[in-house]
């Protein structure tokens, strides 16, 4: 597997992984969210241009998964981690998250931040197992409160949601 920066015209394709992705919401009673747009080609090109998108190939073909992330307050913000569903279950999300906690490290960032739904088995306690914890209300930065707020107004609080946050160690 490897993992490295997004092309420009990659950016349909991480649109189609998300768009497929997404579709697993729908058994969980969660529509809205499989329906749920992914992010604009604007936006991905403005993660790529500044180096915060990228993709997961196995072997030499194209992306079957995809992160985009920012720095918020000190930590690296993971915005979206996706797989395909034809790529899950084979590492890509993990390998995905340690080049991100290795560009974290690169930056003198502390941390690992994202949000998540909490019942979702492939949310919350699958960030879990990889070491992630839930943070409390009074634990959440500025900037992760401007998130939350801005995932409420988008009508994403209907299902459960935490802040989580993975703690980097000194390499």
């Amino acid at each position: 597997m490897r993992i490295r920066p997004a092309a420009p015209d990659e950016l349909p394709v991480l649109q189609d992984i998300e768009r497929a992705a997404g579709a697993a919401f729908r058994d969980l009673g969660m529509a809205a969210v499989a329906d749920d747009e992914p992010p604009a080609l604007d936006v991905l090109e403005r993660y790529r241009r500044a180096g915060r998108a990228w993709v997961a190939c196995a072997g030499g073909d194209g992306p079957a998964g995809y992160l985009v992330c920012e720095p918020v307050d000190g930590a690296l913000h993971i915005e979206q981690v996706s797989v395909h569903p034809d790529a899950a279950r084979r590492g890509m999300g993990r390998f995905l998250l340690a080049y991100a906690t290795d560009r974290a490290h690169e930056e003198g960032l502390t941390g690992l931040t994202l949000t998540t739904f909490t019942e979702v088995p492939w949310n919350a306690p699958y960030y879990a197992r990889l070491g992630f914890h839930v943070l409390a209300e009074a634990d959440l930065t500025p900037g992760l409160r401007r998130i939350r707020a801005h995932e409420a107004d988008a009508g994403l609080d209907r299902w459960p949601r935490v802040c989580m946050r993975a703690e980097l160690l000194s390499p």
